[in-house]
């Protein structure tokens, strides 16, 4: 059992009983859930930038809750934390909402710098994908490269990187590569016009 199987979420409040099988108290395997949360308190409780991204995390929740918007948020936690150079890693689909977002940060005095996902514009098939995956077989199809797209605002040396409806997997690729912190403005999501939820 996990968190999604529990109707108490006592770790939100602190008012109820734990159920028997809670994340908040049971070890996992040999992990002492006990240490690793004195551990983490501890480190979050000093001036790395984990520390400080978790402070200005919850000012922005608890400040703000339910009265900015998503870009309104991410321009108060850059804010809170001195970041004046915003990278936007955006979906060659999403260009326009990047666009729009780009002005946004301007207006609002940021900096930033934007890479879009189909950069070098290498064909798919020149990494080992096959034609017929190809969502047109038969013509060029850049690959999406977020690896690239990391590596240019790396070399720009953003504060914050922001993706932009990133493809599931692309966005895993380009958060690992980044060597700034990276949040999301937009999820992709096709079916649901970019709403999972």
């Amino acid at each position: 059992l996990s968190c999604t199987d529990c109707s108490i979420y006592n770790c939100r409040t602190r008012d109820k009983q734990f159920p028997g099988f809670c994340l908040s108290t049971n070890n996992q395997g040999e992990h002492d859930i006990a240490e690793d949360l004195d551990e983490i308190k501890t480190e979050l409780s000093g001036e790395s930038l984990e520390a400080r991204i978790a402070r200005a995390s919850a000012q922005v929740e608890g400040i703000f809750y339910g009265r900015l918007t998503r870009v309104e948020e991410i321009m108060e936690f850059a804010r809170r934390l001195g970041f004046k150079k915003i990278g936007i890693a955006t979906c060659a689909g999403l260009i326009e909402e990047a666009k729009i977002f780009a002005k946004i940060l301007k207006e609002r005095g940021f900096d930033y710098y934007s890479v879009i996902c189909k950069v070098g514009g290498i064909d798919k098939t020149e990494i080992g994908v096959q034609d017929e995956h190809k969502i047109r077989p038969g013509c060029h199809e850049s690959m999406c490269n977020p690896i690239m797209q990391a590596r240019i605002l790396n070399y720009n040396q953003t504060d914050l990187n922001v993706i932009v409806g990133l493809c599931v997997g692309h966005d895993s690729l380009f958060i690992k590569h980044s060597d700034a912190p990276v949040t999301t403005l937009i999820t992709k999501d096709r079916v649901t016009g970019h709403n999972p939820a």
